[in-house]
């Protein structure tokens, strides 16, 4: 059996307005979790607006882990990981 290799992906919402940032998140997750494991970082930039309806409106019904790091509080870092 061949093992897929994790993938360590990110996309970056500057300059995005929050609905077709929204839109790109809820995509992007979808691609994301097709192919198994991944580490996907959201780079929101300072607006804690869009970080809370990306947590909100993307990820809180998912059973993803997620988490904004104390070293850079402008991203969000989704991970999956499938044993």
């Amino acid at each position: 059996m061949k093992k897929k290799k994790d993938k360590i992906l990110s996309i970056d919402l500057h300059g995005i307005r929050h609905k077709q940032a929204l839109e790109l998140v809820h995509s992007t997750l979808k691609d994301c979790v097709s192919g198994g494991n991944f580490s996907l970082t959201i780079i929101t930039g300072n607006s804690k607006v869009l970080q809370d309806r990306i947590f909100n409106e993307c990820l809180e019904s998912t059973n993803f882990t997620y988490f904004i790091p104390s070293w850079n509080i402008g991203q969000i870092i989704v991970e999956n990981v499938v044993l």
